[in-house]
């Protein structure tokens, strides 16, 4: 779904260097039948033309991702925001570890388009795992094949995989790298080769000119893990929410990890 900002309030929002329209960042969209909204988060942030791109599932209990899909081209929609989902700081991070599960990707889709693809803060390596029950509810291709793309013609700068409970068959529009599907969810193991990868980037060539003084130790890297997606996937990996969706202490795979409270953040 494309949602069009009105010319006028685009305009205001150009001329103002500090909108708000900063990664990773969401907007509320309302419900006007029950006066219901919820947060949901551009694909590819603020585009030049004023648009806002969703991935919005439709799901039998979701108020208004129902009402959206009886929606029709030119229809208005009421939207507040921007809301910060998380403040994103270049070169504050080695490495950044994203993983998610079913809508769960689109902040990332975002981080990816406005901060990985066009180079910024370009001292940090990414990964990202997304996760899926099937391969028929994996994202779209539209959205998939930038990643995919970009993954396979940047490795030192991006990794991507996915992941499926069940049913892993060849996706034919992504790169052979990419195209298959891991079967099962994504584990420790998958979280350990994600960080090792990033460890590893130091290509043959270089390795001869690193420091190789016994006595010095090297500084730890900055690792950053970021977690979006259904709760049950968010507590196995990350530890559950704190009251009131505060994050709450790192549990599960990332704690047994020995990772700690400021590398670790549950969108």
């Amino acid at each position: 779904m494309t949602l069009t900002l009105p010319p006028e309030q685009l305009s205001a929002l150009q001329s103002t260097p500090d909108n708000g329209y900063q990664p990773i960042w969401s907007v509320f969209i309302k419900d006007d039948d029950i006066q219901v909204e919820r947060p949901y988060t551009p694909l590819y942030g603020l585009e030049k033309d004023g648009k806002m791109s969703f991935w919005i599932k439709k799901y039998p209990k979701g108020e208004v991702g129902r009402w959206l899909h009886g929606k029709s081209e030119g229809d208005r929609i009421e939207i507040r925001g921007p809301l910060t989902t998380w403040p994103w700081k270049d070169d504050a991070w080695d490495e950044v570890v994203m993983i998610s599960g079913g809508t769960g990707i689109t902040p990332f889709v975002q981080l990816w388009s406005t901060v990985i693809a066009s180079e910024r803060s370009p001292n940090t390596r990414f990964t990202l795992l997304h996760s899926s029950p099937s391969s028929d509810e994996l994202p779209p291709a539209e959205v998939l094949s930038p990643l995919a793309s970009y993954a396979a013609e940047h490795p030192e700068r991006f990794s991507f995989r996915l992941f499926v409970d069940q049913d892993a068959k060849p996706l034919p529009y992504l790169p052979p790298a990419a195209a298959t599907p891991a079967l099962g969810r994504i584990n420790k193991l998958a979280v350990e080769k994600a960080v090792n990868s990033g460890e590893m980037e130091v290509s043959w060539w270089k390795r001869p000119f690193t420091s190789s003084k016994p006595s010095e130790e090297k500084p730890q890297r900055r690792v950053l893990f970021l977690v979006c997606g259904p709760e049950p996937m968010i507590g196995a990996l990350a530890g559950p929410y704190g009251r009131n969706f505060s994050q709450g202490p790192v549990g599960g795979v990332l704690k047994e990890l020995g990772y700690s409270n400021d590398q670790v953040y549950k969108l």
